[in-house]
């Protein structure tokens, strides 16, 4: 069999046994006045016994769409032989078979303006070919909706529902629409401070002990309009200290592109640790492992799903490859403009900072970067917000190295509030944990009581309860780069007891795709230790400080 490629075309159709271009309908191709999923269809290649059909997603609405689900017919004498970048189910009918594909277990949210990958299919087929019929996406038309200009209901019963720590929770009768509601804003003033799916409840987090916030709720549909705002409501944020948390590193740049809010849901997990943000292909300029601009929102979608569930994330600036930003930018003003780029594309409440490598041992990048998060952080004081900080380093069962120390004094020299040091308790080398054979728990425990004391020295007016809450661990699961330094799950529950114990700030590993994966072969993707899926990051959800 050899296949053709050709454009799409007009309709026409296929006399058995011969090869003639296909009419395929560009199916749902969003024009003005029409909105909604929009599902186009086109035909790359036909041949004699068949065809491919590729279906275009694009969301032509305002709301992120967490999952979509495909629907169409073919005729008696028409099969799917094959299909990619979905989930086929089939159903068969007096007159063929009607098909559904939904969106598949790796997909990201879509986003506003987004396009799903292609889903392809191969059509084998006996007689005449026919392109797919009664095409529906998410139980709509595939050509899309037409746009109306009515907007929901405006939220009534805006309440107070609770406060916490850093954090004011809201709750609101729900609107109507002729479309249905899509979503939910939040507004502090002009700004949008959260957005939810359909829950008529929020918590807004990130706020400073004891400050006052005003906050509205609209209410918007996936045509695009939006209600007026709805009655105010002032709200405190608690006092007081948060607990310890899991958030164990994200590995963004492996593909396909980790869905947080899938992992979340299947491993319990609230909070990630996503690596990595560095410098890009231009000086002092931020961005997601040198491929996606963060200032443009880049995966904001799935950021906020893991939101809106409860959880939050923390992007990480520097990691093991790439440029450290702090080492490319020469000042601090453009510095700091960097990391405000950042917090405020994503109204940020979290962020980490992974130095290693060279970046450990360049004093002057130290300062700078330390300079420019004490000045993000007024910043966001300044708004009534609070923006936690986590310093990722190296670690020695010994401790921290005199370089690590370095970066602590420089931090609080700059008046940074770190709410963390999370020590990377992983490749310590044999001089270091001599027969790592069963002890990886043990050493990383070793640390973790090392890195306290340099803590206690550094800050010396803390409680002891105080400085283990300045604690966090990031362990490497399975495998380690060294041969013989193997972290496997008894490791894991040896240093989940001693956190438990102690409340330690904070529960990490490298790295939750490598859990999920569970597999034997490449380090960047494997743990290669005997384990079922997310056993790791299952166990670990449960830590609350």
């Amino acid at each position: 069999m050899r296949r053709v490629t050709l454009p799409t075309v007009v309709a026409t159709t296929l006399l058995t046994g011969v090869v003639l271009p296909l009419s395929l309908p560009m199916g749902a191709q969003a024009a003005s006045g029409i909105t909604g999923l929009v599902a186009t269809l086109t035909q790359p290649q036909t041949w004699q016994n068949g065809f491919e059909a590729d279906y275009t997603i694009t969301n032509d609405t305002r709301a992120s769409v967490n999952s979509w689900s495909l629907s169409f017919d073919l005729p008696t004498g028409e099969t799917v032989s094959s299909s990619w970048n979905g989930t086929l189910t089939s159903i068969a009918t007096s007159t063929g078979t009607h098909y559904t594909v939904t969106s598949p277990s790796w997909a990201a949210p879509l986003a506003p303006g987004a396009s799903a990958p292609a889903v392809g299919m191969d059509i084998a087929t006996t007689g005449t070919q026919v392109a797919p019929a009664n095409c529906s996406i998410n139980n709509q038309p595939c050509a899309g909706v037409p746009v109306t200009n009515t907007p929901p209901t405006v939220p009534a019963g805006l309440a107070v529902s609770g406060t916490s720590p850093d954090a004011i929770s809201l709750s609101w009768s729900a609107s109507t629409d002729p479309s249905g509601v899509a979503g939910y804003n939040i507004y502090e003033g002009s700004s949008v401070v959260a957005t939810t799916s359909t829950a008529t409840s929020v918590t807004v987090n990130g706020l400073l002990a004891g400050s006052s916030h005003t906050f509205a709720v609209t209410a918007f549909d996936a045509l695009g309009n939006e209600s007026a705002q709805s009655a105010s409501v002032t709200g405190v944020a608690g006092s007081g200290t948060t607990p310890g948390v899991a958030a164990p590193f994200v590995d963004l740049g492996a593909y396909p592109t980790p869905n947080l809010a899938q992992i979340a849901q299947t491993t319990g997990l609230k909070q990630f640790s996503l690596g990595f943000i560095v410098n890009g292909t231009t000086p002092c300029t931020a961005s997601w492992f040198n491929a996606y601009d963060p200032g443009t929102g880049w995966d904001k979608a799935d950021f906020d799903a893991v939101r809106a569930a409860g959880g939050d994330v923390r992007p990480s600036f520097g990691g093991a490859n790439g440029t450290e930003l702090a080492q490319s930018c020469t000042d601090v003003p453009t510095l700091t403009a960097q990391y405000q780029k950042v917090v405020d594309a994503y109204g940020l409440d979290r962020i980490d900072f992974d130095i290693e490598g060279s970046a450990v041992s360049d004093h002057a990048s130290v300062d700078r970067r330390s300079a420019a998060i004490a000045a993000v952080q007024a910043a966001q004081r300044a708004k009534g917000r609070d923006l936690k900080v986590t310093l990722t380093l190296p670690v020695l069962p010994s401790g921290l190295t005199a370089d690590g120390v370095y970066i602590l004094q420089s931090a609080k020299a700059a008046g940074v509030n770190v709410d963390a040091v999370n020590v990377m308790a992983m490749d310590f080398g044999d001089t270091e944990a001599p027969n790592p054979s069963g002890q990886m728990g043990a050493y990383a425990i070793q640390a973790a009581q090392s890195t306290r004391a340099q803590i206690a020295q550094v800050w010396p007016n803390l409680t002891t309860a105080q400085t283990w809450a300045m604690v966090g661990v990031t362990p490497m699961l399975g495998q380690n780069d060294n041969a013989d330094e193997v972290f496997g799950l008894n490791d894991a529950q040896q240093l989940l007891t001693f956190a438990q114990q102690n409340h330690l700030g904070e529960l990490s590993f490298w790295e939750v795709t490598r859990d999920g994966n569970a597999c034997t072969g490449s380090l960047f993707k494997c743990t290669n230790i005997q384990q079922s899926p997310y056993q790791f990051s299952k166990l670990w959800a449960t830590y609350q400080g």
